[in-house]
């Protein structure tokens, strides 16, 4: 396997991560078919979803990959009157990463990250290695911290 950017900095700052490999369906991208193929329940693997506020720019949402992030919330916590997804042609460009691998670590640039507080109810959670084809398990505490995200209710 390879070695991801969002792999090296966790190298870096010794935190440490379990790699999850699952087999790559372009025609399912979705967290539930990577949940069920990597064996952990869809609360505790998270997907990563880049927006952009009205008045902060971009940022980072980290939500269990069932469920769907609630705009009108995700607005109100970062301080924005509207937030809208970035368009899959502008994720690249912006986060490095490309959909379907898409990582809240090692992105091109460090945007203000929220995580679902229903993280707390795990010690550790997946999220993307930053390619299709691999999760990082890690403890939710190291996430926020090395992040630097807060936790919030955004679904």
């Amino acid at each position: 396997m390879t070695k991801t950017n969002a792999m090296r900095l966790l190298d870096a700052a010794k935190i440490a991560y379990e790699v999850k490999e699952y087999e790559v369906d372009e025609n399912d991208l979705s967290g539930v078919h990577i949940a069920s193929q990597i064996g952990l329940p869809f609360d505790q693997v998270f997907k990563t979803l880049t927006a952009r506020g009205d008045k902060t720019g971009v940022i980072v949402f980290c939500i269990p990959v069932h469920k769907e992030i609630d705009l009108k919330k995700a607005a109100a916590i970062t301080g924005n009157k509207k937030v809208e997804l970035l368009h899959v042609k502008e994720l690249l460009g912006i986060t490095g990463y490309v959909r379907g691998g898409c990582s809240p670590i090692g992105m091109k640039k460090k945007f203000p990250t929220f995580i679902e507080q229903s993280a707390e109810n795990f010690e550790k959670i997946t999220v993307s290695a930053g390619m299709k084809g691999a999760q990082l398990l890690l403890e939710v505490d190291e996430l926020v911290k090395f992040t630097g995200a807060k936790l919030c209710q955004i679904v």
